[in-house]
């Protein structure tokens, strides 16, 4: 039998060249979410959310799977045992650094290297992008156990895919790859397992090389606004747009000072040059 990780251990991380790679890590598990590790999950994210180093979150699986979804035993069955108030709890420290990641102040990616099961597409769906490996395997299997995909699983299978395949998906319990999770929506792109990392790498590049404060203010939008009527939301970019520029304008005027004055880029083809301005190591 393996022995129980510390909570510390339940999730490990390291920063390179400012891109923190996050990772679930309970392998002997399929790295399902403890307790422990949803606590752990909270403080790992805290302490990278505001550091100078760091300009992409990348969250990913240790070993075969990304995360099998809730540890049925820890999750249910043991806090079950301790009533409504160990429930309401659990929920918390699980629902808590989703909601948290949903609204991160850097660009998330998931980098999906094995199973996705239930409880997991929590954070497949707070992360901003997403990358699959052509092998791994989605599933909303609590239909096999007698219970509904709750802690947001039937929103974000909804959200991300059309009413016929969420409905699908979530009463047959049967599970999809890599390559129809990119074709349903649930993940940008699939790619071979051994290619995964590589992509994910350049897009984290790709994001760290655009103004962090127009990454925000972006990320933030597009959430918002698919909840809005047109109207609405044209009235909340304006607004949007004046707060990005008040606690940004710099960054603004030297992108369009390189376009228009120096006409050094285009912004079809790329992004200003971040290390010519202040804004590009914010707090």
């Amino acid at each position: 039998m393996s022995q129980e990780r510390s909570e510390r251990d339940t999730v490990a991380f390291e920063v390179i060249d400012r891109v923190a790679w996050v990772r679930f890590n309970r392998p002997e598990k399929r790295n399902c979410m403890s307790p422990k590790l949803n606590r752990r999950m909270m403080e790992v994210i805290d302490e990278l959310e505001f550091r100078q180093d760091v300009g992409v979150l990348v969250l990913t699986g240790e070993g075969s799977a990304w995360s099998a979804g809730m540890d049925l035993k820890e999750y249910f069955r043991e806090t079950e045992a301790q009533g409504l108030a160990g429930t309401r709890k659990a929920q918390r420290e699980s629902y808590g650094w989703w909601r948290r990641l949903r609204w991160y102040q850097k660009p998330t990616i998931a980098m999906v290297n094995g199973w996705c099961f239930g409880g997991g597409y929590g954070p497949l769906f707070a992360c901003d992008l997403a990358f699959a490996a052509e092998e791994a395997q989605f599933g909303l299997s609590e239909i096999n156990w007698g219970i509904l995909p709750g802690g947001g699983a039937s929103k974000v299978a909804v959200e991300l895919t059309s009413f016929r395949n969420a409905m699908y998906h979530a009463l047959t319990g049967e599970t999809i790859d890599g390559r129809k999770a990119a074709a349903w929506g649930f993940v940008n792109e699939a790619v071979p397992a051994g290619q995964l990392r590589a992509r994910v790498s350049e897009v984290a590049a790709l994001l760290l090389a655009k103004n962090p404060t127009a990454l925000k203010a972006t990320k933030d939008a597009i959430r918002r606004v698919r909840e809005m009527t047109y109207d609405n939301a044209e009235d909340y970019l304006v607004r949007a747009q004046e707060a990005a520029n008040s606690y940004d304008g710099e960054g603004r005027k030297e992108g369009i000072r390189q376009f228009i004055d120096e006409k050094s880029y285009k912004p079809g083809l790329g992004a200003y040059d971040l290390r010519r301005t202040a804004s590009a190591n914010p707090a």
